[in-house]
């Protein structure tokens, strides 16, 4: 029955993408309070929050990639150079963006995934607690996501 009323297309579309992604989200602001009482205020929409370290010669040491939403900072991206691991400067990074989201925009949780060979000891370290384990993701490696209050 579906099948002679509907049509499945297994393509990439933007304009699609953006049509669904649009509705979505008004179908989600429609069954959220939470969601609602974002609507035109600062934590509506995402917004970048990079950190980079530069060397003295001003390449690349270091950054962070991440964006605040809805009162919390998500960590996208952290690397530090390998020749400057164990300096303090993934720390110093971190610092600085979970400063920079309490203080300047008002956030009150952060949060990040990475994988058992990254850095989750790293961020445990710094506060963050463990709230998911996904094993095999992708096969062979688990990711964790990590969250901590920045109040």
């Amino acid at each position: 029955m579906v099948c002679r009323m509907f049509r499945l297309v297994t393509e990439v579309d933007r304009t699609r993408r953006d049509l669904l992604r649009t509705r979505l989200r008004e179908t989600n602001t429609t069954a959220s309070s939470v969601l609602r009482s974002l609507r035109d205020t600062p934590h509506e929409r995402e917004f970048p929050l990079h950190v980079w370290v530069l060397d003295e010669r001003g390449a690349l040491a270091g950054g962070l990639v991440g964006h605040t939403w809805a009162t919390w900072l998500h960590v996208t991206y952290l690397w530090v150079d390998d020749r400057y691991r164990g300096t303090g400067l993934g720390s110093a990074l971190l610092a600085e963006a979970e400063r920079t989201a309490r203080d300047e925009r008002a956030c009150a949780a952060a949060r990040v995934e990475t994988w058992d060979f990254q850095a989750p000891d790293f961020y445990r370290r710094r506060g963050y607690e463990v709230v998911c384990v996904i094993p095999d993701y992708p096969p062979g490696v688990t990711e964790y996501t990590l969250v901590k209050r920045l109040a």
